[in-house]
């Protein structure tokens, strides 16, 4: 037997995973306050250093070599991240990389992208935003992985790229969804957010906006939700054009959450299952002119209902969620658009205030250069003689610096002046410059003091970027969703119910050609309706409840399959069985309930109508006394009641009152002794007798008639009741 050694479960999970845990919440999945992830910066500042900003293209293979030194993964990985930033894969508004080659498409699943051997980049003009001085100090460097280079902790972007940018990342435990906004509005936005903390930015930025276009179907209060949340969702739908002469819908812009592939799988599969029967023919028809899947529609088919039946059941619309997780100062956290806002203003000031004083550094040191100059113009001569007089090299700097009483650095400025410089102007112009610089330092003293000042850079290189970058909005807001219409295409089916709850849909062709019904040992059908395809259903069951299907819902049959098992289907209850069943397009007529006990309920069907699209309803009918029978009938007709096997009468619902109430007790139709009951109720056109008049009544209750013996000869009761129930 081998010797096992038990591990504390708790202490492996704080050795072993949760290290892994915030490796990949920290280092990999989740985006920072820059709007990248450190693949996504590793890459470009690799880029940066390459001088593709700018520079010529070069092959992708050797710009994903060069990363390789700060990115310790495969090269497919490093390819795949650089391909979703260029221009060509179309997946950002305002792609990083300017590319050269096939880099694929974000909107399809089948357009692969070339190998990096073929395809050529280098970075976009709106790269200088993200590294516009960041060799001034403005953020942090660490080491690499191996420590022989330093790389950014994060970029000193200079715009809110983070909500700019889309973003989607998986960790272990959370994720990051983030959708992009347009750059214009989102600059604008943060502008106004700087000048007043309390702005309404919903009156700034309209909605998101995605590199796919389509068009958002714009809900304020979920708008609402997600801008202060940072969580919600919202809906995005496919664009489309009508070519009335070839009777073609052309879908040029699709939702940024879905592919070519998967919309035209959906409506393949929806045309062969006969959900949809307008659509003849559906093509991929994209090109270098962008995307264009075409719907070859039927002849006199409205494609307005059409197209809504579509947005309602394909991924022609779709559903963006938000999840704005981000990584503030190493920890993740779910924050509205006002707080990332915040948070980024937060961290931009913090890179001017760094920049300023890189500055101010860089010109203390020259005016520092220049004080020393300025103390050896008094007299020109004497340095000249110094530097002429001293024996060794190596003692010049220290005979300057104890005749002028300068500093070593000072001393070797002077020396390294070239003689040919020590003319009036050169000098002049050092002296004009020594005055500069102590204004310049003056004023940026200035505004490092003032936190207004420091404000108004920002602003204006947000304006400055929005005046050079920006592009109108691509994906359109639309402000209601349009009135969804169901299209169904009507023709006639036989709906068929059984003992044992099969359910069948025939189309009356099917049935020309095999009309003997397949059912399951010992079942029997207990119900056949002639209707069509766009009518509702009514399930009545022996538990007081409506289940209600439109009849499109269901697929059609051949004579020769069970059909639908309606428990599974309706997700009933074991004990619950189907005793009943109705098909209406308007909800006319009534139903007539028998009971045990004598009493018939008549009520009208428009009852069982509901606005909403209610797939249940309970307290169908009566449940306080045992039910013999439901027929449905649209005009009054006579029905037969028979009691103990011995009376009968034959009763016209006229005699009955409808109600609107589901669960009326109904009136008293049989007059009943103690311990008699009803035992079969049906339409009187069942009942075979010469002598009907002989049973009829003409006001209820009603002791009833005497069956005559022909009668009973006649009939099989048992067999007219199967009819009903």
């Amino acid at each position: 037997m081998k010797n096992t050694t038990l591990q504390n479960i708790t202490e492996t999970l704080e050795i072993n995973y949760m290290p892994y845990a915030m490796s990949v919440i920290v280092s990999r999945a989740i985006p920072e306050i820059d709007g990248f992830k450190p693949a996504h910066r590793k890459l470009l500042y690799m880029m940066y250093k390459m001088g593709l900003l700018n520079g010529n293209r070069i092959k992708s293979a050797d710009v994903v070599g060069q990363t390789m030194r700060l990115n310790p993964h495969g090269d497919s990985a490093i390819y795949e991240t650089l391909v979703r930033l260029t221009r060509g894969n179309n997946a950002l508004l305002h792609p990083f990389i300017d590319s050269k080659g096939n880099f694929g498409k974000q909107y399809s699943s089948d357009m692969a992208y070339a190998a990096s051997r073929y395809t050529e980049v280098k970075l976009a003009p709106i790269c200088k935003e993200l590294f516009d001085n960041i060799d001034k100090n403005t953020i942090d460097f660490v080491d690499n992985y191996n420590g022989s280079m330093k790389e950014p902790l994060l970029f000193p972007v200079s715009f809110p790229n983070v909500l700019v940018t889309s973003n989607q990342g998986i960790a272990v435990g959370m994720a990051s969804n983030i959708c992009s906004f347009n750059l214009k509005e989102v600059c604008n936005a943060t502008i106004n957010f700087i000048k007043n903390k309390d702005v309404d930015l919903l009156k700034f930025i309209e909605a998101p906006d995605f590199s796919t276009g389509g068009e958002i179907i714009y809900d304020e209060d979920q708008m609402k939700k997600i801008y202060e949340t940072g969580r919600g969702s919202f809906k995005i739908r496919a664009k489309y054009k009508f070519d009335k002469k070839n009777s073609c819908i052309e879908i040029f812009e699709i939702p940024y959450t879905t592919t070519i592939e998967a919309i035209i799988n959906k409506i393949v599969m929806l045309v062969k299952t006969n959900k949809i029967r307008q659509i003849n023919d559906i093509r991929d028809e994209t090109d270098l002119n962008g995307l264009k899947i075409a719907i070859d529609i039927k002849k006199n088919c409205d494609y307005k209902l059409l197209m809504d039946k579509l947005f309602q059941i394909t991924p022609l619309c779709d559903t963006f969620n938000c999840n704005f997780n981000i990584l503030i100062e190493g920890k993740p956290q779910t924050l509205g658009i006002k707080q990332i806002l915040d948070q980024w203003y937060k961290f931009r000031f913090e890179c001017v205030r760094r920049r300023i004083k890189f500055d101010m550094e860089n010109y203390r040191n020259k005016l520092h250069l220049l004080d020393g100059l300025a103390k050896i113009l008094l007299d020109i001569d004497k340095t000249i003689k110094i530097i002429r007089q001293t024996p060794e090299e190596k003692l010049v700097l220290k005979n300057l610096m104890d005749a002028f009483n300068i500093d070593k650095i000072q001393a070797e400025y002077i020396c390294e002046i070239k003689l040919r410089n020590l003319n009036r102007e050169y000098l002049l112009n050092k002296t004009n410059e020594h005055k500069n610089l102590k204004d310049i330092l003056e004023e940026l003293q200035k505004t490092l003091n003032d936190k207004n000042k420091i404000d108004k850079i920002i602003c204006d290189e947000l304006a400055n970027v929005s005046k050079k970058y920006s592009q109108p909005r691509r994906s359109q807001i639309v402000f209601e969703e349009p009135k969804t219409q169901t299209i169904v295409e009507d023709y006639p089916v036989k709906l068929i119910l059984t003992k044992h709850n099969y359910f069948k849909k025939i189309l009356p062709s099917t049935i020309k050609n095999n009309s003997v019904q397949n059912l399951k040992d010992d079942d029997k059908i207990t119900c056949q309706i002639d209707t069509t395809n766009n009518t509702d259903i009514l399930f009545f069951t022996d538990q007081q409840n409506v289940y209600k299907l439109k009849t499109f819902e269901i697929e059609c049959c051949k004579a020769n399959n069970l059909g639908q098992y309606l428990k599974n289907f309706l997700s009933m209850p074991e004990n619950e069985n189907i005793i009943f069943m109705n098909a209406t397009k308007n909800y006319d007529g009534y139903l007539i309930f028998a009971y045990e006990n004598g009493k018939v309920a008549k009520i009208e069907l428009n009852v069982y109508k509901t606005k909403l699209n209610r797939k249940k309803l309970i307290n169908a009918y009566n449940k306080n006394f045992k039910l013999v029978g439901i027929d449905f009938t649209i005009q009054d007709k006579d029905y037969v009641l028979i009691r103990d096997d011995d009376k009968l009468i034959i009763l016209n619902s006229n005699l009955i009152s409808p109600k609107l109430t589901k669960t009326t007790n109904g009136v008293q139709a049989f007059n009943m002794k103690s311990k008699s009951h009803i035992n079969n109720f049906f339409p009187s056109e069942y009942f075979i007798s010469q002598n009907k008049e002989y049973y009829r009544i003409k006001k209820i209750p009603s002791a009833g008639k005497k069956i005559l013996s022909d009668d009973i000869s006649s009939n099989n009761f048992a067999k007219q009741l199967s009819i009903l129930i």
